[in-house]
């Protein structure tokens, strides 16, 4: 493929990005319609249970009076072939007289995985699959980790002083925060990204988090606390149901123990659900599968230290979302990162790492490699 092929279908995952926090459970796509040289048509998924990013683009050209006949079609994602709450992208497509797509992957699901591709050339379309194909993955790593493994895939973030401390020893004298306001304003968009946040009970006492992403999104991710001795204070912020659904994960052994705090957190509208004890900790594996039941594409890890060891060392973590601030705390530093954890902000352990500056803050994020 030439190097324009892949300026059309780098912009196309610029606009796949665009419905970030919208499409959900659905993929985020982008599509770019060129003809003789010149784009006549862009668009995107942009809310879920609308207009696919083929159907988007091929309506761009409609309006701007450009005919799609004979024109490629550059998609990140192989077009639909099968009714959902929208038609069929392929008929789309095939009815607009596209000559060829170029597709950065194909759909991992089982109700397309190749349909798409297959209506296609049947119909006389020309069909390229690969180009920038890994980038498409991982726009979509939660959409394909879900269709093919059925867990979620499952981001550990964290922020950290240059030194590799997640907390000052004195907060409210030192300064509150570790991270500057962009890098915070980033991870609400990361929140907004996710359809689950985890931490453990000792974040919910010490900080009482509100776990919700500011502004909000189009939907409010589950809120997810480890608790295998419910803990939990009755009146915290992620028992206040109204700002988003808590999920209370603990023991089935702490369950039984303890029925009646049981039934005060299910009085403020959360979820209590009991799982496997492991280590005296409910079971992350089990926990995973039970997310993917629901349809949860990605989860984030916000807890303390030990709950974010506990899915890195247990081998649960596919991907880390690192802020890495200027200052060495010191002295006045509390809650040292893990050796692990310091080895990840380092990149020793990442593929597809990227290091992006927010006003001197360093963000670190990359794959885990197994």
């Amino acid at each position: 493929m030439s190097s324009a092929d892949e300026k059309y279908m780098r912009r196309a995952m610029e606009l796949a990005i665009k419905g970030t926090g919208n499409v959900e459970p659905n993929p985020k796509v982008g599509c770019v319609i060129v003809k003789d040289g010149e784009v006549i048509g862009e668009g995107f998924h942009e809310k879920f249970g609308e207009a696919h990013a083929e159907v988007n683009a091929i309506g761009e050209c409609q309006r701007w009076e450009n005919d799609p006949a004979d024109a490629t079609m550059y998609v990140t994602l192989e077009p639909c072939s099968h009714h959902g709450k929208t038609g069929p992208c392929a008929d789309a497509v095939i009815a607009a007289g596209i000559k060829k797509v170029v597709a950065a992957m194909g759909d991992p699901t089982e109700h397309v995985s190749g349909k798409g591709f297959e209506k296609l050339k049947a119909a006389g379309v020309e069909v390229e699959v690969g180009l920038c194909q890994r980038q498409a993955e991982l726009l979509n790593s939660g959409f394909i980790k879900l269709a093919k493994e059925g867990v979620p895939w499952v981001i550990a973030k964290w922020a950290q002083s240059a030194d590799g401390f997640l907390a000052w020893a004195n907060p409210f004298e030192d300064g509150q925060w570790i991270s500057n306001q962009a890098s915070r304003t980033d991870v609400h968009k990361l929140r907004q990204s996710a359809q689950a946040i985890v931490v453990g009970v000792d974040t919910a006492i010490a900080d009482d988090p509100q776990l919700t992403a500011r502004p909000a999104g189009r939907k409010k991710s589950l809120r997810i606390v480890l608790d295998s001795m419910l803990r939990i204070p009755l009146g915290c912020n992620l028992l206040d149901t109204m700002q988003a659904p808590t999920l209370v994960v603990t023991t089935e052994k702490a369950l039984v123990k303890n029925i009646e705090k049981v039934e005060e957190i299910i009085v403020t509208g959360a979820e209590v659900l009991a799982l496997k004890e492991v280590n005296f900790r409910p079971d992350i594996g089990q926990l995973l599968v039970e997310l993917g039941k629901r349809k949860i594409q990605t989860v984030i890890i916000e807890g303390g230290v030990k709950v974010l060891d506990s899915f890195i060392e247990g081998g649960f973590a596919d991907a880390v979302q690192i802020y890495i601030g200027l200052k060495e705390l010191g002295a006045d530093g509390d809650v040292p990162a893990s050796e692990k954890m310091m080895q990840l902000a380092a990149g020793d352990g990442l593929s597809d790492m990227v290091k992006t500056e927010f006003d001197g803050d360093v963000r670190v994020t990359g794959v885990v490699t197994r």
